[in-house]
């Protein structure tokens, strides 16, 4: 039996599931684009290719093993995008809630099929039709799970929207102990600049009590201050919208005081370090083109 427990971002991690670059598949066509930020490279004609993906996710893996964190990766389904392990479940408590997501995407989640089916049977979560939701919209902080959603009525028309009210609903009805807050983001198809495509990307935790935010990326100024007020304006590093649009705030915790980040995040760096992490860097900048990065490729099994 496989043992899972996720309370917060940021608890020491022991096992962790990371997607896979290999048998990556062509560069999409424009009508494939998820997402716009995709597209805009697939139009530029600076997509990126497989060997630099799997470069660039060795390097990850370089960085568990130095801190003994096991790491499982789904099986290869050939010329296929399987890169962000976290858009396809999430773990909160000792749950693994299998997300709902993009129809043309269920292929990823028999290739982790292998590791979810030695779980406990009673805690692995299907949920219903309605509820969409994705890992990258589920931050689970102690007693609070925060939830990126899109509130606005052309939801349906929009492939960036990830995660429905539906899915707030369900995640409320789990876990009746726990404050869940959704928050509303903007959403774009067109401007990846203006695009927060999950809660991740404006907002992450950081630490015992510090996070990375991007202000515009709520559609309510009251959601902001909700995060400010629970954090405290001091302990919030504010990221400028060319740093959203790199993916700034989509670092990945080892422990309450290890991150890892893009190397180019020079300044996102400098902020960590003063603030006493030791920052572990690896180049993600061709993966960050398909508007993921290190958290997005990452679904956390088990922190202590």
């Amino acid at each position: 039996m496989l043992h899972i427990n996720v309370t917060n971002e940021t608890s020491r991690l022991r096992s962790v599931i990371l997607g896979t670059a290999e048998s990556n598949g062509p560069t999409p066509a424009i009508h494939e684009a998820y997402d716009p930020k995709s597209l805009e490279h697939i139009l530029a004609g600076t997509y990126p290719v497989e060997d630099d993906m799997k470069a660039e996710m060795a390097a990850l893996v370089a960085v568990f093993n130095k801190y003994d964190v096991t790491v499982y990766r789904p099986q290869i389904i050939e010329n296929y995008n399987q890169i962000f392990s976290r858009d396809i479940g999430f773990v909160i408590d000792d749950y693994f809630i299998k997300a709902n997501i993009l129809p043309d995407r269920e292929r990823e989640q028999g290739a982790i099929e292998y590791i979810v089916s030695q779980i406990d049977p009673a805690k692995v979560i299907t949920p219903p039709e309605e509820v969409h939701i994705e890992g990258g919209d589920v931050i689970v902080w102690n007693d609070h799970i925060f939830i990126g959603t899109y509130k606005g009525s052309d939801y349906k028309d929009y492939i960036t929207a990830r995660t429905n009210m539906h899915g707030v609903n369900f995640i409320k009805e789990l876990f009746p102990n726990k404050i869940v807050k959704e928050f509303d983001l903007v959403k774009s198809r067109i401007e990846a600049r203006d695009n927060a495509l999950h809660l991740d990307c404006c907002f992450q935790p950081v630490g015992k009590n510090k996070g990375v935010i991007y202000k515009s990326g709520f559609r309510e100024e009251a959601d902001y201050m909700y995060l400010v007020n629970l954090f405290g304006a001091d302990n919030l590093f504010h990221i400028d919208r060319e740093e959203m649009y790199n993916m700034t705030s989509n670092f990945f915790s080892i422990d309450s005081d290890v991150v890892v980040i893009e190397k180019n995040f020079t300044r996102l760096k400098h902020w960590l370090q003063s603030n006493g992490f030791i920052v572990e860097e690896v180049p993600y900048a061709e993966i960050s083109k398909q508007e993921g990065l290190l958290r997005c490729s990452t679904l956390p099994l088990l922190r202590d």
